[in-house]
């Protein structure tokens, strides 16, 4: 089973005399030297890039993602010393190093408008296009992306169903659009049926009931489901995920002062005094006074406590004793009373932060860009695209395959900025 999980998808002879290195350092350094990596510089996080040079963008946060996840996986080794399944440590980096990838510009703006413009051909969702890079599109292979390792391509899917499956409803469309409502076309959390084959490939060594029971969903609203179970390579880096957001992009807006005291005091410190925590019993006043010092020491110093105090409260436990495969069979989570301390601060930021209406309308604005430049691209690709994204797209056209994939695959690989430019060519007399 070691060795299935530590399989390729091809086997590549590459001449590298006297190299060392184990399978999860492979794929750590293919990811640190891929083009989609060094792309993260220029895609927002939460800011817009280029306003102030303290902003975190995609890559800044990727590396403090893996930071937290190293600092999870030590504190979970630790606890549990006789579980001998916990991921590497090169494992687990390179899912956190490369969770983002797939993200297009503009944030979640940007997944919207690409999942509207492919609802008829299976939809857009960021984890699922990170799928889609790694073991498809990024020229390490012809065709094979990276031809990273099975357990690693299993860490990197979150939501192990297909996008046709969960996006029950698809909201129905005005044949004169003129702007859509964002919240209707949220994508469903998936992968994509162009992706089959990889998938596929994955999960071939577990057995069929793990199979039949990682793809299980529920719905959450009128038209998306979500499933249930990830891997707990997966878990962890979805843990260490979840709290950089809370907590370091809560310091990015405390910092620029987007947030400010009175924002804190009205929102979330009277949902975090609501809490039964006996932790912020003793720790919240200190707490709320170092984020919002004048002094950033004090500051660094509140943000190293709340992370902290995550790491060392995860546990491992077991989601679902029926897996066969210990991989799945566990996972990492808080208790009760730490996730809630976690939602509250994710809650903040995203209400507070993201929700706030001039960023917005900065989303929005992407939104529409994307719409426009995927809608050129659509009218007259063998005009328009690329010289090499038009062989691809025609290759796909004359086999038969998902033709629009290939516009999606192009539109969100650009940088915020160079998908600015892009437009201005097309659109802007000026340009």
């Amino acid at each position: 089973m070691c060795q299935s999980w530590q399989a390729r998808i091809i086997d590549q002879q590459k001449y590298r005399p006297n190299d060392n290195r184990t399978a999860w350092q492979v794929d750590r350094s293919r990811i640190i030297h891929a083009a989609a990596f060094r792309r993260l510089q220029a895609k927002t996080q939460i800011m817009g890039i280029g306003l102030n040079d303290f902003y975190r963008t995609r890559l800044t946060h990727s590396l403090e993602v893996a930071q937290i996840g190293s600092g999870l996986l030590r504190h979970l080794k630790k606890q549990h010393p006789n579980f001998s399944h916990f991921p590497s440590g090169s494992l687990l980096e390179t899912l956190c190093l490369a969770h983002d990838i797939g993200h297009p510009p503009f944030g979640h703006g940007g997944e919207i408008a690409l999942n509207y413009m492919m609802r008829e051909h299976g939809g857009f969702e960021g984890n699922a296009q990170t799928l889609r890079i790694v073991s498809k599109l990024e020229p390490y292979s012809n065709g094979y992306g990276m031809n990273l390792t099975r357990r690693t391509l299993l860490g990197f899917i979150k939501y192990p169903a297909f996008i046709d499956d969960l996006w029950h409803t698809i909201p129905p469309l005005s044949e004169q659009r003129s702007f859509i409502k964002a919240d209707h076309w949220r994508p469903a959390k998936g992968l994509y049926k162009d992706d089959k084959d990889v998938f596929d490939w994955i999960v071939a060594p577990l057995s069929k009931n793990d199979q039949h029971i990682l793809s299980r969903h529920y719905n959450v609203d009128e038209f998306r489901a979500k499933t249930h179970y990830k891997s707990i390579d997966s878990a962890i880096m979805e843990l260490a995920d979840d709290i950089a957001y809370a907590v370091h992009d809560l310091e990015d807006a405390i910092a620029t002062e987007v947030l400010t005291l009175a924002d804190w005091q009205n929102h979330a410190l009277t949902q975090l005094q609501a809490l039964n925590s006996p932790w912020l019993t003793t720790h919240l006043s200190s707490i709320t006074a170092r984020l919002f010092s004048h002094h950033e020491y004090e500051r660094k110093d509140a943000i190293g406590e709340l992370v902290n105090t995550f790491i060392i409260h995860a546990n491992l436990v077991v989601q679902n004793a029926d897996f066969e495969s210990e991989i799945l069979q566990y996972t990492v989570s808080l208790p009760d009373e730490f996730a809630s301390i976690l939602n509250v601060l994710k809650h903040f930021v995203f209400k507070r932060l993201i929700r706030e209406p001039k960023m917005q309308q900065v989303e929005f604005k992407g939104q529409n860009l994307l719409i426009e430049l995927f809608s050129a691209f659509a009218s007259d690709p063998m005009r328009l695209l690329p010289e090499t994204t038009q062989e691809m797209w025609l290759n796909a056209h004359q086999q038969g395959d998902n033709a629009m994939r290939i516009i999606c695959d192009y539109l969100s690989g650009m940088s915020d900025e160079y998908a600015y430019k892009t437009y201005q060519r097309l659109f802007l007399p000026s340009a």
